[in-house]
């Protein structure tokens, strides 16, 4: 991160695609009460993304596929589903919230109105402290550079346990970045399905 604030960064777009049976699969899992665990921040941030499609679509259903992005501070524009405010807001996420399971049918079923197998789209999801998880209930990640949106991520996923394990990987001598070593982190509140 490059800005002086967080709010004057400008959090990187990545292009996503899942397909339909994966959203089934992941439904079915959420509605099992089994954990999903990522893989990487990047599957983390495309699971979460998940979700605020399905709210998106929820308040605005006949969304064209176009406009169905996630944009950086979507998650903290709402009203009414616990994740906060930073007065960055976007009108697509205003109003109440659903549980995981819903969004996820909401958008299996915009996806039937469209006619489409797959989801293509975009994420700027920055998930900061603060942010409420809708689906990741564990996640298996590499260790993170400082001031980083990563980090910030990690810090937001296990709260500030995340020095604690920083500290433990530095003092035995743990590698860090894309080759490092890698670990397993569980939140102490993991999100209710």
């Amino acid at each position: 991160m490059k800005a002086a604030t967080l709010g004057g960064h400008i959090m990187h777009t990545e292009f996503i695609e899942v397909g339909r049976e994966f959203v089934l699969d992941l439904r079915a899992t959420l509605q099992a009460s089994r954990p999903v665990i990522a893989v990487g921040t990047t599957s983390a941030r495309t699971l979460e993304t998940l979700y605020w499609l399905g709210l998106k679509v929820s308040r605005s259903p006949g969304l064209p596929a176009e406009e169905l992005v996630v944009r950086q501070w979507d998650a903290y524009a709402t009203n009414g589903d616990g994740a906060g405010s930073n007065g960055a807001g976007n009108d697509a996420t205003n109003g109440h919230a659903v549980d995981a399971i819903t969004a996820l049918s909401i958008l299996l079923q915009w996806m039937e109105r469209q006619g489409i197998d797959r989801v293509i789209t975009t994420t700027q999801l920055l998930i900061t402290p603060g942010y409420r998880w809708k689906i990741v209930a564990g996640l298996v990640t590499n260790f993170h550079q400082p001031e980083s949106t990563l980090l910030l991520l990690i810090a937001s996923f296990i709260g500030e346990d995340w020095r604690k394990v920083y500290d433990y990987a530095l003092e035995h001598g743990f590698r860090f970045l894309s080759y490092g070593d890698g670990c397993l982190l569980l939140p102490q509140n993991p999100p209710a399905t």
